[in-house]
């Protein structure tokens, strides 16, 4: 099993799906354990990262399916929206969309029919899709993308409050309309940060969800430092953009970075 290479990635969605980096971390160390100490064999796995992932949902499915205990009012209202999800629909959407697997391989995670694996997805993209709306802030320089995104982020029906290509104009965008979700690439036209960007609209308003766009994922996921919640490699799809923002929109939880 290629634990190594992978873990980045089993880290990447224990932190979605649980909306804290602590959790998630907590639980990918004891998907390790578990494999380590042979209580999780699977049989006939297609790969190692879907047995990888399988090992996760078995520790994950025993514990209850958790999620971070609420420290704000955003948490406790995004677990109130958690609540009247439809049962596995939203570990479906984010394996599919955001981890890339097939419904074949959901369907060897989850344990469940391809078929039940396809409709998991469907429902879920319904249920948050359908759940939140607000406004939304780009940070991105390079203009087609910017122009991609906020055509995706508009037809899931948030409004697009601006576009910054700097980290100057990301705060003054920020500051003359508070957006309810910042989507940022990490390199910006001036050679300013995105990271310090996002970090310095958070200082003027907590508890805004980001979504990270980058060409570079693993340089953010090593464990050393707060990780974003949601992070989309480039080149990106519509569908991994449009699950990113209505996770995030549903589920909000972001931290600040170290640029």
């Amino acid at each position: 099993m290629a634990i190594g290479a992978n873990l980045p990635y089993l880290r990447r969605y224990a932190r979605a799906l649980t909306g804290s980096q602590i959790t998630g971390d907590r639980y990918a160390a004891a998907t390790l354990e578990a494999i380590l100490a042979g209580s999780d064999e699977p049989a006939e796995m297609p790969s190692g990262k879907v047995a990888l992932f399988h090992a996760f949902h078995v520790v994950w499915s025993s514990a209850g399916a958790p999620v971070d205990e609420a420290d704000s009012t955003l948490s406790a209202r995004a677990q109130s929206h958690m609540e009247s999800l439809t049962p596995n629909t939203r570990e479906a959407l984010l394996l599919h969309a955001i981890e890339g697997f097939t419904t074949a391989e959901i369907a060897s995670i989850m344990g469940v029919q391809t078929e039940d694996a396809a409709d998991f997805i469907d429902i879920a993209r319904r249920e948050m899709e359908n759940s939140v709306r607000g406004l939304v802030l780009v940070i991105e320089d390079e203009a087609i993308i910017a122009m991609d995104i906020s055509a995706i982020v508009s037809d899931i029906g948030h409004k697009v409050t601006g576009i910054a290509r700097t980290r100057s104009e990301a705060s003054h965008l920020a500051a003359a309309r508070r957006p309810d979700l910042i989507l940022a690439d990490i390199q910006l036209a001036d050679q300013s940060s995105g990271i310090d960007a996002v970090n310095d609209i958070l200082a003027q308003f907590e508890h805004i969800p980001v979504i990270f766009i980058t060409a570079f994922s693993e340089r953010l996921l090593t464990g050393k430092r707060p990780e974003p919640a949601f992070l989309i490699t480039k080149p990106f799809t519509e569908e991994q953009l449009r699950s990113a923002v209505s996770q995030a929109m549903f589920f909000s939880s972001t931290e600040t970075l170290v640029a």
